[in-house]
C-alpha cells in the first residue's frame, strides 16, 4: 500500500496549477507593480533586530532587493504575491542556494524587507529596512544590471 495519499496528489496538483499561473518576475521588476514604485540609486541597509548597517549599495533596479542574500548570483524568481504596495517571492540560484523574501514599500525612498533561505548550504532570515541615501556616485558599479 503506498504512502502517498490522496491528499499529497491533490497538493501536488495544486502546487503544480500554481507555479504555472503564476506571473513571471522579469530580471527589471516590471511585472512587480511595488518594486516599479521604488526609486533607483544609493541605498542605506539596516538589520530590523540587531541594528547593525550594510555597507550601501547602488541599485539600478529594484527587483535585487528581492534577493539580497543572493544579488551577484544569476537566479531564476518566482511571484508568490504582488501588488502596488507589497510582493513577495521565492528564488532559486542553482550554484548557491534559494530564498524568499517579502517586500513592503513605504515610500519611493523606503522599504521593509523579510527574507529567508538558503546561501551556500547554511540557513538565514533576517528583516531588513533599506532606505534611498541619494543618487550613485559617478561611476559605482550598480547592483542589479
Amino acid at each position: 500500500m503506498s504512502s502517498f495519499n490522496g491528499w499529497g496528489r491533490a497538493a501536488i496538483a495544486l502546487g503544480a496549477v500554481a507555479l504555472l499561473t503564476a506571473p513571471a518576475l522579469t530580471q527589471s521588476g516590471g511585472k512587480l507593480a511595488a518594486l516599479a514604485r521604488l526609486e533607483p540609486g544609493l541605498w542605506q541597509l539596516r538589520d530590523l533586530d540587531s541594528d547593525e548597517r550594510y555597507p550601501p549599495i547602488c541599485v539600478a533596479d529594484p527587483a535585487i532587493l528581492m534577493q539580497l542574500q543572493h544579488r551577484n548570483s544569476p537566479c531564476s524568481r518566482l511571484v508568490i504575491s504582488g501588488d502596488a504596495r507589497s510582493a513577495t517571492v521565492h528564488y532559486t540560484c542553482p550554484a548557491s542556494g534559494f530564498g524568499r523574501t517579502s517586500l513592503r514599500v513605504e515610500t519611493p525612498r523606503l522599504a521593509q524587507i523579510d527574507t529567508q533561505g538558503i546561501s551556500d548550504n547554511a540557513p538565514f532570515a533576517y528583516r531588513i529596512e533599506a532606505r534611498r541615501a541619494g543618487p550613485c556616485p559617478s561611476g559605482k558599479s550598480q547592483a542589479g544590471r
